[in-house]
């Protein structure tokens, strides 16, 4: 994938986990989340529909995430294993854990 498109994506998804510690994620707009992540509206539906859709995709990633990580701890002792779980949840802990609703 291109260096640009893929620094996008994450410039945005940063934006939406940051602005979600924030407020409601109802309250959240594609203005909102274009100016934290300093793209224009154009670039956020270049690359998803909408809000729904982009959380969708964070959400699918994070599943597929703990999913390999699961397999790798399989294979781990288990003092290993469990730090491999309380380090991704600890760097991933707003997207993961934060009350979306508020």
């Amino acid at each position: 994938m291109d260096r640009r498109i893929t620094k996008s994506q994450e410039a945005i998804k940063k934006a939406v986990t940051e602005l979600m510690s924030e407020k409601s994620f109802d309250d959240i707009t594609i203005q909102d989340i274009a100016d934290r992540a300093d793209v224009n509206r154009g670039t956020i539906y270049l690359h998803y529909m909408d809000k729904y859709d982009l959380l969708d995709k964070m959400i699918e990633e994070h599943i597929n995430n703990l999913r390999e990580l699961c397999h790798a701890a399989s294979e781990m002792t288990f003092q290993e294993g469990n730090y491999v779980w309380f380090e991704y949840f600890e760097d991933n802990y707003f997207i993961l854990f934060d009350d979306v609703s508020q």
